[in-house]
């Protein structure tokens, strides 16, 4: 079987650095679904207002390494762990499709892109291919009392953030709302943790550049990116 995408994300993120770990953890975060030209067509929403979530099946379009391996090591436990990768969402996987759920914000009818879905939570990046989109169903998607697997014993954990105003001048409020559920994450690598180093994270049109020492991460500069930086 062949599949060609039906739309392509737009996100402030232009690289994989800093893309949430899974969709919902940032809620606030906002993103664009623009449809091909083939698609581009309010009769394929029709009747998609009447949901609030979705289900989006992307491919993993930033990982150019075949898996080579049936086991992993999720970042979540501290990439020191193998799990199966069928128990896992690691992006190194035989076909690589993500599958992410993300609330709908509103519909827009666009004059040359045809409707464009925004929507929030996402944990996809710039450019990243759709494949299939499906609407979220409570009562059969919707399982509270299910097991989480590893997950139940390793919450996601949380930096405080320090932004200093003098260096977030250039942003809004709502810029700002979100880097500061995206960097509370962690972005760096687990294996990261010199406090010296400063790392910088593209978003928007902005390189963050921070550094984190224990529980705290700390944004040192917002620098406007040039057109030629990727």
């Amino acid at each position: 079987m062949e599949i060609q995408p039906i739309a392509f994300f737009r996100s402030p993120f232009r690289s994989k650095f800093g893309v949430p770990k899974q969709s919902g953890l940032v809620a606030d975060l906002e993103g664009r679904i623009v449809f091909e030209p083939a698609y581009r067509s309010t009769d394929a929403l029709r009747g998609l207002e009447g949901f609030d979530f979705l289900w989006l099946v992307w491919g993993f379009s930033a990982n150019p390494h075949a898996a080579n391996s049936l086991v992993v090591r999720p970042p979540l436990l501290g990439g020191n762990e193998k799990m199966g990768v069928f128990a896992t969402r690691s992006p190194f996987r035989p076909n690589p499709l993500g599958l992410s759920s993300v609330r709908i914000a509103r519909i827009e009818k666009h004059p040359t892109q045809g409707p464009v879905i925004h929507v929030l939570g996402a944990d996809l990046m710039d450019g990243t291919p759709i494949y299939d989109i499906k609407p979220y169903i409570p009562y059969t998607d919707c399982h509270p009392e299910a097991r989480g697997g590893f997950t139940d014993t390793h919450a996601i954990k949380r930096l405080q953030v320090v932004m200093p105003a003098e260096v977030t001048r250039c942003l809004t409020k709502k810029e700002v709302e979100m880097l500061e559920g995206i960097l509370a994450l962690d972005p760096r690598p687990h294996y990261h943790q010199d406090a010296t180093k400063v790392y910088g994270m593209p978003f928007e049109a902005y390189d963050i550049r921070f550094r984190v020492e224990g529980e705290v991460l700390r944004v040192v500069e917002v620098a406007t990116r040039t057109p030629e930086q990727p």
